[in-house]
């Protein structure tokens, strides 16, 4: 019997040792767990802030284009604005022109002289008109010959008192808007 005890009490040591060390598998199978899963929680939370900062980045970039596009258009309608009424202009020169003709002829009788006076009236009238809105006429005569505001349709010897390259008669008034030419003046210059 007491051999019989003494392979009981091995056979209980034995299978004590052989729980503790399933015990001892257990935890450190565990603890392998819990480190791996420490070191996905680390990845995940690695890769969610490199999204955050791509999207915050996107966000600048988005922002930054949304202020560059309300400039840009800002300054295309301040640009409209400032030349509105451009073709309308353009399309009002010739009726000027034509009444400046008019104004030219000579006229002897009364009632010329009372249409001649109606025609400078409705000249003078459109010609403020025009230039209350920022239509001016180019003033070329006798100055020097600029190529961006006038055009040298002739040229004529330089006469006594007079320059070189300079306008000696305007054959059609040039006009500009505010600082952009709509029709150059038609001029003759003296070489």
């Amino acid at each position: 019997m007491a051999e019989e005890k003494q392979a009981a009490q091995q056979s209980a040591a034995q299978a004590a040792e052989t729980a503790a060390q399933a015990e001892e598998a257990t935890t450190e199978a565990q603890a392998a767990s819990a480190e791996e899963q420490q070191t996905d929680l680390a990845k995940q939370v690695a890769d969610l802030q490199a999204q955050i900062a791509e999207k915050d980045d996107q966000y600048l970039r988005a922002q930054a284009e949304i202020q560059n596009m309300t400039k840009r258009f800002a300054k295309e309608r301040e640009g409209l604005l400032k030349y509105d009424g451009q073709d309308l202009a353009k399309g009002i020169l010739p009726v000027l022109d034509n009444l400046k003709r008019a104004l030219e002829i000579e006229v002897t009788d009364e009632s010329g002289q009372q249409l001649k006076k109606g025609i400078q009236m409705v000249h003078d009238h459109l010609e403020k008109a025009l230039q209350d809105h920022g239509v001016t006429e180019i003033d070329a005569l006798n100055k020097p010959f600029d190529p961006q505001t006038s055009q040298a349709v002739q040229t004529v010897p330089v006469a006594d008192g007079q320059t070189p390259d300079t306008v000696v008669q305007v054959l059609q008034a040039g006009y500009v808007l505010k600082d952009r030419v709509l029709r150059p003046a038609m001029v003759i210059v003296a070489q």
